[in-house]
């Protein structure tokens, strides 16, 4: 199989050599390996061989093919292809989507998805007239969007070597006419795949190859993904993602966030060359994608271990038993230690006794347990229970901690003692391989 992508990719890259109509960008001795391989991608995918990549052409299919032979180069498995047509006037054109599938180790959730997506299109070309007389543009889309799909396939290649570390399975999916009102991620969720339920999270690569000007993720505000974010920001990664409210660009990330499914968008932003014959590989910022790419994967990793991001995040107040107050109702809240901010708790008893599951550990497995509990009128901690997991090691593990709590001061209401419902977010992080426990996203 390596064989026959090896010959596949060799043929497009004797087509590139012979007929490009520029230069191929900046290939040098000192580019490491990675950046060589973005180089090879996205000169590739934005020659002039491929005219632009408009949705249904030649071109967008020679890009689809190229994508499903470097999958396979690199361990990925290749579904059958998706295609579906695009009405264009009285024609129908026929587009299609790219599917590599690389499934988790653990059997609990390996038919839970991750997608990482890019759109394959461009603008493709056209004719324009300068002094009287007709000329030839091709709408390269080396940036848009060539870095995106450069940069999936490197992932591709990184999560296929490390396919042990991660529990979920994941998706590379390369969207054909996604200029065409985003019609390929459309099929893909409503025609094509037939689980779309059991998909958790999706991230969409963008316009990612001009990291000077930033580097930016966007998740319709999404409070879990956010989360995932800040969190990163405390690892010595090359580079961070800065969160956005504005959406910089409509992508394929609008139709997974139509089906309730969360998403996040990577992209270093607008640039003048965008939708214009200038976008050329040779404007790009390899090394700065090289750093992107390391985020994108340190991200991912998350997302295939973690738990499963919510859609919305209630901000209603949990549901109380009869005869419970809520934590916040009462006129004198319970205390621990003659303190009543629960973060006294969670700093002078959770994470002092809070000991990692070796299984958790070993496995990637970490963050954050939500354990609800009644303190009752005698101050003992009772009604110990998880109303949001991760893993059994980790659920029990935070239990196990609560339940053990001493007596606390009961809250009062009216001047008598009463039961007050609490919660408690135990965060367990992972550094270095080994087990240690954060406090509001540091770790300990």
């Amino acid at each position: 199989m390596r064989k026959i992508a090896a010959a596949i990719t060799a043929v497009f890259l004797a087509a590139f050599t012979a007929g490009a109509q520029f230069a191929n960008p900046l290939l040098s001795l000192e580019d490491s390996e990675t950046v060589s391989a973005l180089k090879e991608h996205v000169s590739m995918l934005s020659s002039a061989q491929m005219e632009g990549r408009a949705p249904g052409s030649e071109g967008e299919k020679m890009a689809a093919e190229y994508l499903e032979a470097k999958l396979k180069e690199y361990g990925v498995d290749v579904l059958q292809a998706q295609t579906f047509g695009i009405s264009e006037g009285s024609d129908t054109l026929s587009s299609r989507n790219v599917v590599g599938f690389l499934q988790g180790w653990d059997k609990s959730l390996n038919d839970r998805y991750i997608v990482i997506g890019a759109r394959m299109d461009n603008l493709g070309a056209d004719t324009y007239m300068v002094d009287g007389e007709p000329a030839h543009r091709i709408y390269y889309g080396a940036n848009g969007n060539a870095s995106g799909m450069a940069m999936m396939l490197e992932l591709a290649a990184k999560l296929s070597y490390a396919r042990n570390l991660i529990r979920r399975s994941v998706l590379f999916v390369g969207f054909g006419a996604s200029t065409k009102t985003l019609a390929g991620s459309w099929y893909f969720l409503n025609r094509a795949f037939k689980d779309v339920d059991n998909i958790d999270a999706m991230i969409n690569l963008d316009m990612v190859g001009l990291g000077e000007n930033g580097f930016y993720a966007f998740t319709s505000s999404n409070e879990d993904l956010n989360s995932i974010v800040k969190t990163l920001q405390g690892e010595l990664l090359p580079v961070q993602a800065q969160l956005t409210s504005a959406e910089p660009y409509t992508g394929d990330h609008r139709a997974f966030y139509d089906r309730e499914i969360p998403s996040i968008l990577f992209t270093t932003g607008r640039y003048s060359e965008h939708n214009t014959g200038r976008d050329r590989a040779d404007i790009l910022d390899y090394e700065g994608m090289e750093r992107e790419l390391e985020y994108v994967y340190s991200y991912a990793q998350r997302l295939c271990n973690g738990q499963k991001p919510l859609f919305r995040n209630s901000s209603a107040k949990e549901e109380v038993p009869v005869g419970v107050y809520a934590f916040g109702d009462v006129d004198f809240k319970p205390m621990f230690l003659n303190s009543p901010d629960p973060s006294t708790f969670m700093e002078k008893w959770v994470y002092q006794y809070l000991r990692y599951p070796k299984y958790a550990a070993d496995n990637g497995i970490q963050g954050r347990v939500l354990v609800s509990f009644i303190i009752d009128e005698k101050g003992n901690v009772t009604d110990v229970k998880v109303t949001r997991g991760i893993h059994t090691s980790l659920d029990d593990e935070a239990v196990r901690v609560v339940s053990a709590s001493p007596r606390w001061k009961p809250g009062r209401m009216a001047g008598k003692k009463v039961k007050v419902l609490m919660t408690a977010a135990v965060d367990f992080r992972l550094e270095k391989g080994k087990g240690k426990f954060g406090i509001n996203g540091k770790v300990l």
